[in-house]
């Protein structure tokens, strides 16, 4: 009875995940309202007095969003500035042009990387697909030869590589600069990407593990026929490039030398998440800005509705914030920490570990990826990283939230839809594609972690 007396906010902390997952998994509740009721059980359960619980919760959504809201609607917006320029398109086709399959396969590896970093995986997905169907036409393949490259680059750079919502999220969840998650969220990211998408699609063509499925049939401009500017492609990347170098060179300007004076504040000022995002976006709407009335009005539009998704990642990613304010002010989390690193585990493989199971149980890669940080925090704290290590342990988060996408995750039948696959086939092509991404940036940020 004592045992249990002394460990009351460890045991309400277990229990208010079980009730979490129920609540998602079996309720079919959103994981917002789910994350609240949790993470107010988990208070109340711990001996917070009502008002108490209360105020945890809303601090931890407060302090969350204030530190990560603008940066997510502003990685929208210029992701939307990019696409309606007709950047994304023609980047694919620029990238793609005059290659032969194998060489096609790898540069849409590396395309699904650099698209995915303004743009959110599924939008950049639907856009290119009917550049995958040209392909595959074109070389006489299976339409997946092509579609698993591009979607292992989307995935690892939606999970790795901010301005993407869930490692933003995780960033501020673990207190780590952006800059130092870019960084090796890019390092990270690309060797994941290429093995779970080209050299895993060549291997799995020669197992005959590729069906050629029944795609929708889709028109657009993405697609392999007509005239496209190379001009507009390179810009594109230019710009996709400018908010990661500023970020990056503000994050490591002081390490490299650069200690004083007006080089170090320029560098600092551009290398804000937030001023590095305006400065991309101001340069995205001055070069690639609509030139008539039209066009301006479908821009408004375009951004208005671009910021609809963002609402409730928000929304998601405030709540994970109010759930890991609660382990804190109740003392739950030091004592999972102290229980982790008593048995050996390090903050990588803790964070690995249960993004990953949560990933498999509610299927969200950015619910699994904010939950995840929420539990690891306290553990990498308890160890007392310095900010490169806690960048690896987000990529570790990173990769346990990527893997094994499967029949709860929407991504799988946003796959399964558009290149018309049994289940069995998903499985056998995206399903094992998706866990080689997450199972190499753990093992990238594994490789990296006793060198930093």
């Amino acid at each position: 009875m004592d045992w249990i007396i002394d460990n009351r906010p460890l045991i309400s902390m277990l229990f208010s995940i079980v009730a979490l997952l129920v609540l998602i998994m079996r309720a079919r509740m959103h994981p917002f309202p789910a994350l609240i009721i949790a993470s107010i059980a988990a208070a109340i359960g711990a001996g917070l007095a009502p008002p108490a619980a209360i105020e945890a919760v809303s601090k931890g959504l407060g302090g969350t969003l204030g530190g990560i809201a603008a940066v997510i609607g502003l990685g929208a917006m210029f992701g939307i500035l990019v696409e309606h320029g007709g950047g994304i398109s023609a980047l694919a086709r620029y990238v793609t042009q005059n290659t032969g399959s194998k060489a096609t396969r790898w540069a849409l590896g590396i395309v699904g990387v650099i698209i995915a970093i303004p743009v959110f995986f599924d939008v950049a997905f639907i856009i290119l697909f009917p550049l995958i169907l040209a392909f595959a036409k074109k070389f006489k393949m299976a339409p997946l030869a092509f579609g698993l490259p591009l979607l292992a680059g989307l995935a690892a750079a939606h999970a790795f590589i901010p301005p993407t919502p869930g490692p933003i999220a995780v960033a501020q969840q673990l207190g780590v600069d952006l800059g130092w998650v870019m960084l090796f969220g890019l390092i990270a990211g690309v060797p994941a990407a290429l093995l779970g998408g080209p050299i895993y699609a060549h291997y799995a063509q020669r197992k005959g593990w590729l069906p050629m499925g029944n795609p929708l049939k889709i028109s657009s401009a993405a697609d392999d026929s007509g005239e496209f500017n190379p001009k507009v492609a390179k810009t594109a990347l230019m710009l996709v490039l400018l908010p990661l170098l500023l970020i990056i060179c503000g994050a490591v300007a002081e390490p490299i030398g650069i200690k004083s004076g007006l080089m170090l504040d320029i560098i600092s000022m551009a290398g804000i998440p937030v001023v590095a995002l305006l400065i991309a976006c101001g340069a995205a709407f001055f070069i690639l800005r609509p030139t008539n009335d039209a066009d301006k009005a479908a821009l408004r539009k375009a951004i208005e509705k671009s910021l609809e998704p963002v609402g409730v990642v928000l929304l998601v990613t405030g709540a994970g914030g109010a759930f890991k304010q609660v382990l804190v002010d109740t003392g739950a989390g030091k004592s999972l920490a102290d229980i982790a690193l008593a048995a050996g585990f390090t903050p990588i493989l803790c964070g690995f570990i249960i993004a990953l199971l949560l990933r498999m149980a509610q299927g969200s890669a950015t619910a699994a990826m904010i939950t995840a940080a929420s539990l690891t925090f306290p553990i990498a704290s308890a160890a007392a990283l310095t900010q490169p290590q806690l960048a690896l342990v987000a990529v570790a988060i990173a990769g346990g939230a990527t893997a094994f996408s499967h029949v709860n995750d929407s991504g799988f039948w946003l796959i399964n839809r558009y290149f018309g696959l049994s289940t069995p086939e998903t499985f056998k092509s995206w399903t094992i594609s998706s866990t080689i991404t997450g199972f190499t940036g753990l093992l990238v940020a594994l490789i990296l972690y006793p060198f930093v």
